[in-house]
């Protein structure tokens, strides 16, 4: 009498009869089933005193919308939206330290009590519903400042403009040869610069934002300090590559003694320029001890800005082998950016020691629930708002997990 199979067993002669759509489901639901064991991209870290949920961070974004530099209702809900988002970090975009040091008459700036007390009002709004520990990057754009919002071209604005003014830089160098000329900044508006980063800090500390991230990345100013394509002073803040640093690191420090000493402050910086005879990886790694020497939370890597000669092939990840290569050279934690888009790159990034975070900026403001989708993938859970629990897909049922402190809570 032949043997009956048992439920759901096939005999080797029957495998062919199994759809080619089961086949695949059940080949993703085993990968699936392997990623909740090993994933790493929803591991907790610590970062000094501030404990980021997972390894997804999102990235400052610019969103040229403020009003003299104040915040408006457009940042309630472009923050507030990212916020429920299930990254671990929100951080703010580029905040000008002072009005000169924006890139466009519509950045967001923190120079005042006005622009202050703007900010205050968006976060008491996001953090009434959220949880998230927030960042914000503090800027000054330097030469290239004084520009007109993207969306207009983004061509730079000549001084004597309503929208426009005068750029400083390190030296007399225009980012482009059709552009205005900045001043050379003496050592009085470098005290001033230095001072209004700090002030900034200490502003930052009472609208109690949870970590600071120092812009020296995409050819600002504090770039423009470091690269010898930009910088071409003939004084101690000029030439080694220990004389350009100096400036930067005075910034650091300045900004370092202004906020509380149990939150972090990052930097941001442009692992090369693309450019040759410019800012490159040793250089990075270099800069990178000394900032971690002097106390450095985190280094996120990026690359370019600096200069319009720039080549640059663009790809998945281009710019994680820039931070691979720092990974390897220092003790604290680095994070990765550049078109992590995809759920299993980002986990492999994390998973092989490229990075320690992965950073996302204009995939998110396509898909702004992309913490949520990469959980569902790799098996993991993120904390979403009481109000959007109702959502949780009937597939995952542990994805959306409840968290505290909101309204609601």
């Amino acid at each position: 009498m032949p043997r009956t199979p048992s439920p759901g067993r096939a005999y080797p002669h029957q495998q062919h009869c199994r759809p080619r759509q089961a086949r695949a489901f059940l080949q993703t639901d085993l990968r699936r089933l392997d990623l909740v064991i090993s994933s790493k991209l929803f591991e907790p870290l610590a970062v000094g005193s501030l404990r980021l949920s997972n390894r997804i961070v999102i990235a400052p974004m610019c969103q040229y919308s403020a009003s003299e530099g104040r915040m408006t209702d457009w940042h309630l809900i472009h923050l507030g939206q990212l916020a429920m988002s299930g990254a671990a970090l929100l951080t703010i975009e580029a905040t000008a330290v002072l009005p000169a040091g924006r890139i466009s008459c519509g950045d967001v700036g923190l120079w005042d009590d006005a622009t202050e007390a703007a900010m205050d009002t968006v976060l008491q709004g996001v953090r009434r519903w959220s949880a998230m520990p927030i960042a914000i990057q503090l800027a000054h754009a330097g030469r290239k400042a004084s520009t007109d919002l993207p969306w207009h071209g983004g061509a730079q604005i000549l001084p004597d403009h309503a929208n426009g003014w005068q750029t400083v830089a390190p030296s007399a160098l225009p980012f482009k040869d059709s552009d205005h000329p900045p001043i050379a900044l003496d050592r009085t508006g470098m005290e001033q610069v230095r001072d209004a980063f700090a002030k900034a800090a200490r502003r930052s500390a009472r609208l109690g934002i949870d970590a600071i991230q120092i812009h020296a990345a995409h050819g600002y100013l504090l770039h423009q300090f470091l690269s010898p394509l930009s910088n071409q002073r003939d004084d101690e803040y000029g030439g080694a590559l220990e004389n350009r640093m100096r400036f930067p690191l005075e910034v650091f420090d300045a900004v370092r003694a202004a906020f509380p000493a149990k939150r972090p402050v990052s930097v941001r910086l442009s692992g090369t320029d693309w450019v040759p005879g410019g800012w490159d990886i040793e250089q990075t790694v270099i800069f990178s001890r000394a900032l971690e020497a002097r106390g450095c939370s985190t280094v996120h890597v990026s690359s370019g800005g600096l200069h319009p000669a720039q080549t640059i092939a663009v790809g998945p990840g281009y710019q994680v082998p820039l931070a691979r290569a720092v990974k390897q050279r220092i003790g604290i934690p680095v994070v990765a950016v550049g078109m992590i888009t995809d759920f299993d790159h980002a986990e492999a990034i994390v998973a092989t020691g490229d990075a320690d975070l992965i950073a996302i900026a204009r995939g998110i403001l396509y898909d702004p629930r992309w913490p949520w989708h990469a959980a569902a993938h790799l098996g993991a859970s993120v904390v979403a708002p009481p109000q959007y629990l109702r959502s949780q897909p009937r597939q995952f049922p542990s994805l959306l997990q409840r968290g505290g402190g909101t309204a609601l809570s």
